[in-house]
């Protein structure tokens, strides 16, 4: 890590103000050094040397600040503490806790305040794991806190040499306080610190074979993540991503949440801000904010802090993987970071990209998503980091570059549609436009866990909707009494399955989540009305006999049944004889 520079080289002068980049001189700086730009000491990052100019780009508002006032190096890059403390924290985009902020200066954030993103002064109970001469290398495990319900493990950091417990102590230590002493000198308190821009180190970076189960059917039916996977959600404004995420935080098998608010409008951050904190967790009948940390920083605050956001979720993110647990980072959004990009871009005077974005848009997307991952932790467990990220094209408009970029990158795509969401099917998520690249992967995972026969159903279940697609372009020329008779049980079928299987309620208290042994059993008795009613047709009954069988109107109400089983085997009994009755009367 950087250490403190001397004073001579440490102090210049601002040259040049443009918005939130400016330019000093004088200072013998490095690429990401933290940096105090004017009299009220605003906190600022090095992004580029040229000869004796050092361009700052600032995170908070430089309004009022002249050339000639004071820039003082820190020496050190922009990192975060990391340490118990951490869940149930709101922080703004550069780890400032904003709870603290609100007692020092009301509501509306002031220049220069800062705030440690760590309570220095509260004493959490450490319990040891390991003892006097134990030999620890980076990422032990030393000891335990318990903080909310989730226990908080505490690690011989990355970047510290390995060697011989000489002392360790239990009881009551502020995250500050030293726990451990090594043989080589090396003393480790409960926090450490790390920078965002760097990627923590693991020992091993796994392959995907273990789907991320969201309870919603549309995304685990047929278009899983795997954990430790990227997906993106784009989709225009009102189409449903806020309710989608909120979902996959609140049911999603991950044991941590990290919630990115990059950007976005402040009435949507404080939808999430008090929502969140009212969200029961369904594993545990706790506030879900007991394993989530929140990071808010709204489109009308300084851009650079909102460049910096998305690096300090996904460093805190990291932190907790490396633990041991599997974590889910939700970045609301990303087009709303890549416009941050392009402002400072333009500042800047950088050769514009395509739509004015800088020309290293791709490579930035690239460095955020690759650090997700399932992965063997350097302590020897295994932990993973599955990255969601939202896309807000202008206009609902997927050519854009942003969303262009993040598909080349990503390999999950739930595209949001508006036009659902106006014909109230949620969720909104287009299964004709979206698509999972984990599926192989995934396969046998899937044959063991749930059926042999899943994954059949599944590829049966898009072939039918593909199918509907092709053949609603010709029954809007001439209606579906003109189509063949197999076909127009293909369009019912399609239909099953949508407004079965696809739509779900979120605000159901059952319906809202939804294991894959219910999916599975729902998607087969629609395989069963679906295969009964080919051979019914084979057998000569007519498709308005087999459209009006009354056992599968009965199937949409298994959705809201806790109990179900009971339910559906008599369902699929009473097809079975309305289907027998019909062929033979045929």
């Amino acid at each position: 890590m950087k250490t403190e520079k001397s004073k001579s080289d440490a102090t210049g002068v601002l040259k040049r103000i443009a918005g939130p980049v400016v330019t000093a001189v004088g200072i013998n700086a490095h690429m990401y050094d933290v940096v105090k730009v004017g009299k009220e000491e605003l906190m600022g990052e090095v992004i580029k040397i040229q000869g004796e100019n050092t361009i700052i780009q600032v995170y908070e508002d430089t309004a009022g600040i002249r050339p000639g006032e004071p820039v003082t190096n820190t020496g050190l890059s922009l990192a975060v503490e990391l340490g118990p403390g951490l869940l149930t924290s709101i922080y703004d985009g550069i780890q400032r806790p904003l709870a603290v902020l609100v007692q020092k200066m009301g509501d509306f954030i002031e220049r220069g305040v800062s705030a440690p993103g760590l309570d220095h002064s509260r004493k959490w109970e450490f319990k040891p794991l390991v003892k006097e001469g134990t030999a620890v290398s980076p990422g032990t495990i030393l000891g335990e806190v318990q903080e909310t319900n989730i226990v908080h493990r505490i690690m011989v950091p990355p970047n510290v040499k390995g060697g011989t417990v000489k002392s360790i102590k239990a009881g009551s230590f502020t995250v500050d306080e030293i726990v451990c002493t090594l043989d080589n000198g090396a003393q480790i308190a409960m926090m450490q610190k790390w920078p965002v821009r760097v990627p923590r180190p693991v020992a091993e970076k796994m392959n995907p074979t273990i789907p991320l189960i969201t309870g919603q059917r549309i995304l685990d039916g047929l278009f899983p993540i795997a954990k430790g996977g990227t997906a993106a959600i784009p989709g225009p404004f009102g189409s449903g991503k806020t309710v989608t995420q909120q979902q996959l935080a609140k049911w999603s098998d991950a044991e941590i949440v990290v919630y990115i608010g990059c950007g976005e409008r402040g009435n949507e951050m404080t939808e999430v801000l008090t929502e969140f904190p009212d969200l029961e967790d369904p594993k545990t009948g706790k506030p879900l904010m007991e394993r989530t940390v929140l990071i808010a920083n709204t489109s009308n605050m300084p851009v650079a802090a909102r460049e910096a956001s998305v690096y300090t979720g996904i460093t805190i993110a990291e932190y907790f993987r490396d633990m041991g647990y599997d974590v889910s980072l939700m970045a609301d959004s990303t087009s709303r970071w890549a416009e941050a990009m392009r402002e400072i871009s333009s500042r800047l005077e950088e050769m514009p990209g395509e739509e004015g974005y800088p020309a290293y848009l791709a490579a930035r997307l690239s460095e955020f998503y690759e650090r997700a991952g399932r992965v063997k932790t350097l302590s020897g467990g295994m932990g993973s980091v599955s990255v969601i990220g939202a896309v807000s094209p202008p206009g609902g408009d997927f050519s854009e570059p942003v969303t262009q970029n993040t598909l080349r990158i990503v390999k999950v795509f739930w595209a949001l549609d508006a036009k659902l969401s106006q014909r109230r099917h949620f969720p909104a998520i287009n299964w004709l436009n979206s698509y999972s690249l984990y599926l192989d992967s995934l396969h046998d995972w899937y044959d063991k866990e749930v059926s042999p026969e899943w994954n059949t159903i599944r590829s049966w279940a898009m072939e039918i909707l593909q199918k509907e697609a092709e053949l609603q372009e010709i029954v809007q020329l001439v209606g579906s009494d003109a189509l063949p008779e197999s076909e127009q049980i293909t369009i019912e079928v399609a239909r099953m399955i949508r407004e079965i299987f696809l739509q779900q309620n979120a605000y159901d208290a059952v319906d809202t989540f939804c294991d894959m042994k219910k999916q599975y059993d729902m998607m087969k008795a629609i395989r069963q009305y679906s295969d009964l009613a080919y051979a019914a047709q084979t057998a000569g009954v007519t498709p308005q006999q087999v459209l009006s069988v009354k056992s599968k109107n009965e199937l949409p109400q298994i959705k809201f049944i806790k109990d179900y089983k009971p339910a559906l085997d008599k369902i699929q009994a009473e097809m079975d004889e309305e289907f027998n009755a019909l062929r033979s009367a045929a």
